[in-house]
């Protein structure tokens, strides 16, 4: 007796496409997402930083002021890194981001160096520099993007993070070394209070401008695997190098406008003098103009990368319904 034959067609060979769809999920899948990592190193950085700090004041050792350098100047910066990699999608690769980080970094400072090292000191340097940085950002964010797939406004924003987090490192370990270097040796507590400000501030810097940036250029080249060009790009690195102005004349226009508000101040430098307590109020009015100009220009920046994220989802969102349809 002969058993039935089976009536179903022998399976397909896998095919290259069926390949890849695998490999495609494979550069999706991320074995960092959401582990948070980002939050546990900073907790375990700053740990590490304060006992740092503890230990370099104690014992006196001018060996422990690179140390104190690096890890307060890097801390904020890589754990920015880390949040970027467990959220990224698409082609790239944790090396990638690591390099962007640190090529990055190197290559913008170096860079913007250059080309500020003839600039003359007036106010309007603020806007060169803001221009100059941005720009090299920005160079520096097409290179290492070139070939991420797919490119989404939150791919160019995380990217950018990263790589203006690399600035902001590199940068802040020059601010803090400039600051524990004086003729009388080395200052501690320059050096701390530098590091201290420029780590708060640092996720507001250039983190934050040059993720606009990269939203509004990778925004613009959705759906595509090249760039392309659009005056949005021209306006949003405008906007980014006006807000980078904005924050580093912050101290000076703080400075201008608490001298206009107070009258007596006014005065007596008409008169060629300015008294002790006028120079107090002054200074005193400074420092919480400063604070509100740096809270100002940060608003400005978050609301602006967040309507940019949410312009660039809205549009992908209604493509995608309208090719359901």
């Amino acid at each position: 007796m002969s058993t039935p034959k089976d009536t179903h067609p022998p399976a397909a060979p896998p095919t290259d496409e069926h390949f890849g769809k695998h490999r495609s999920r494979r550069h999706h899948d991320h074995p960092h997402h959401h582990h948070g990592w980002w939050w546990k190193t900073l907790l375990v950085g700053l740990a590490l930083w304060v006992v740092t700090v503890v230990v370099t004041t104690v014992t006196g050792n001018s060996n422990l002021v690179p140390t104190l350098i690096q890890v307060g100047s890097f801390l904020v910066p890589c754990t920015v890194v880390l949040f970027v990699i467990e959220r990224v999608t698409g082609n790239i690769s944790t090396l990638q981001l690591i390099l962007a980080f640190f090529v990055g970094g190197i290559f913008g400072v170096l860079g913007a160096s250059l080309l500020e090292a003839d600039l003359s000191q007036s106010f309007w340097v603020y806007g060169l520099v803001g221009l100059i940085e941005e720009f090299m950002k920005g160079v520096l964010l097409v290179i290492f993007g070139w070939r991420v797939v797919p490119k989404t406004a939150k791919q160019g924003a995380l990217l950018g993070a990263t790589i203006g987090a690399g600035f902001a490192a590199f940068e802040s370990a020059g601010y803090a070394f400039n600051a524990a270097i004086t003729s009388q040796g080395i200052d501690l507590t320059s050096l701390l209070e530098t590091e201290v400000v420029r780590a708060i501030l640092a996720p507001v810097g250039h983190v934050l401008w040059t993720a606009i940036l990269g939203a509004v250029i990778f925004g613009v080249a959705a759906g595509r695997k090249r760039f392309r060009w659009s005056w949005w790009v021209l306006l949003a690195y405008a906007g980014a190098a006006l807000l980078h102005a904005l924050w580093d004349s912050s101290s000076e226009l703080a400075s201008v406008a608490a001298v206009l508000i107070n009258g007596r101040a006014i005065k007596e430098l008409e008169a060629g003098f300015i008294l002790a307590r006028t120079a107090e109020a002054v200074s005193a009015t400074t420092t919480v103009l400063y604070i509100v100009g740096i809270a100002v220009v940060s608003i400005a920046g978050v609301l602006t990368l967040w309507l940019t994220l949410r312009h660039y989802r809205r549009r992908d969102n209604n493509a995608q319904a309208e090719e359901a349809k």
